[in-house]
């Protein structure tokens, strides 16, 4: 996994900020106490990195040692030369947000000291050497969302405390300064004290929010379509996980529309083993398919030269005129061509186990002259049912999508009437061979983790994942969203 902290930072940062309008979310980002304490790992070492910065102000005092009576002294050009939190740990808050909690800290400063006394003559300055140890931080994070779908996060309830402080003063009169150590231990462990949580909210609010706040919650697909991953709100949390609700909806960059469709409740399973799970509900697929199929790109055409020359019907009338006797009567040894278009919405049903997804079709034959030109033939409505069966083997889902249900009408006819019945074997035979492949062939669109199907949903877990199709690859990446 990553290693780099910045990327960490930003990667959790969508996770925790993902789509806002819709009830339930189309997809859903798991957090669990495993995924957090391997972010805490990570983002403890900007923040260290942070808190090494401090700015210690020179301060001043004085106190009353006999015989010398008042003794005044300063502390100035304070640097701190190392810090260190070895002991962390991010807890989730039940509807609030986390809680980071910080144990055993140390922090070395070097500085400079002087002071004087009434009697002139006994005055100086030297370097001191400062040691803080049993540092303990703890500062809460309210998680939230904006208006525009856009994560919030602001700090609450901090607090820290200094377990020992131990002072190394060097110089002619270091047995003066053994006399008042207890006063410079104490005006010592203030000054700290007094920077840390400040600081902790200003990397907060100074360097994460702003980042939050310029995320984008859009994200283009291509020059059709966008996804919008805004929140749906703020992220719920529980003793368990926290869940980053995202709205999950494709969208047409020119003309955007509500879809004529909401999204359904999406579940996950109970279970908190892994670190990270993404739940993604059929809503996500089905404003996909509502985006191109409005945008008229559910188009496929069909040709001869993309069946395998080893098959033994090919897509010509001769092959067609053992059906429709007319084809080959009328244009003898031609090829033709295929019109395939897309005349409503596909949609798609996630069930546990499996997908279903439902489909009507057009489709134009023509016969392709010899001069290049097309003649139709007949236009056939198609209703199509696709059903993938998955199961888990290994790291990886596997399935077999199977076309359980076709149906066939004859819309129009330019050979004259003919049995559509002995058509749809043939009609068969081009999708399962032809088009299931070119679907299963196109680059990937989903992500690099395994999944299993839930309700209405599916859990996504670490591992690259593929389905099978035709004994063909159909990957899922997230890489083309996110």
């Amino acid at each position: 996994m990553m290693g780099n902290p910045h990327t960490l930072t930003l990667t959790l940062t969508l996770a925790l900020c993902l789509g806002a309008d819709a009830v339930n979310p189309g997809f859903v980002v798991r957090l669990t106490q495993k995924g957090l304490d391997y972010a805490r790992q990570q983002g403890m070492v900007v923040l260290q990195q942070q808190l090494a910065k401090i700015h210690l102000p020179d301060f001043s005092g004085s106190t009353h040692v006999s015989p010398l009576g008042k003794v005044k002294y300063s502390f100035h050009s304070m640097v701190i030369r190392s810090f260190q939190l070895p002991n962390s740990q991010v807890s989730l808050v039940p509807n609030v947000g986390l809680k980071l909690s910080i144990t055993g800290g140390f922090i070395r400063v070097d500085g400079q000291w002087k002071f004087k006394t009434k009697l002139h003559f006994i005055s100086g300055h030297g370097s001191f050497d400062l040691k803080v140890q049993g540092l303990s931080i703890s500062v809460g994070l309210k998680l939230g969302s904006d208006g525009s779908g856009r994560p919030t996060i602001y700090p609450s309830a901090c607090s820290n405390h200094i377990g020992d402080v131990n002072v190394h003063i060097s110089g002619k009169y270091k047995w003066l300064a053994d006399l008042f150590h207890r006063s410079i231990d104490k005006a010592l462990r203030k000054a700290i004290e007094n920077q840390i949580c400040p600081l902790v909210s200003k990397s907060i609010l100074q360097r994460l929010e702003p980042i939050l706040q310029t995320l984008p919650v859009t994200a283009s697909i291509d020059n059709v379509a966008a996804i919008d991953y805004s929140l749906t709100g703020p992220p719920p949390v529980t003793a368990e996980c926290v869940d980053v609700q995202l709205k999950g909806e494709f969208f047409n960059h020119v003309n955007r529309t509500a879809p004529p469709f909401s999204p359904p409740a999406l579940s996950l399973p109970v279970d908190h083993s892994l670190m990270v799970y993404f739940g993604v509900s059929e809503y996500l697929f089905n404003t996909a398919g509502y985006v191109y199929q409005t945008a008229g790109r559910l188009v496929f055409t069909v040709t001869d030269h993309m069946i395998p020359k080893n098959f033994s019907i090919h897509l010509n009338t001769s092959s067609f005129g053992a059906l429709i006797p007319q084809i080959s009567k009328m244009y003898p040894n031609m090829l033709m061509k295929l019109d395939i278009t897309s005349t409503s919405t596909p949609f798609l049903t996630m069930k546990p186990g499996n997908v279903t997804i439902s489909t009507m079709t057009d489709i134009e034959a023509y016969a392709i002259l010899p001069n290049g030109t097309l003649a139709p033939l007949f236009l056939l409505n198609v209703t199509t049912t696709a059903l993938a069966k998955l199961g888990v083997n290994a790291s990886r889902i596997v399935g077999n999508l199977e076309i359980s249900r076709v149906q066939m009408a004859l819309k129009h006819s330019d050979v004259g009437p003919f049995s559509v019945s002995l058509l749809n074997a043939a009609v068969n035979f081009y999708i399962t061979h032809i088009i299931l492949p070119q679907v299963n062939a196109l680059p990937p669109v989903w992500g690099q983790c395994p999944l299993w199907l839930t309700n209405r949903g599916m859990e996504l877990a670490n591992q690259r994942t593929g389905l099978f199709a035709n004994k063909l690859k159909w990957s899922l990446t997230l890489d083309r969203l996110l």
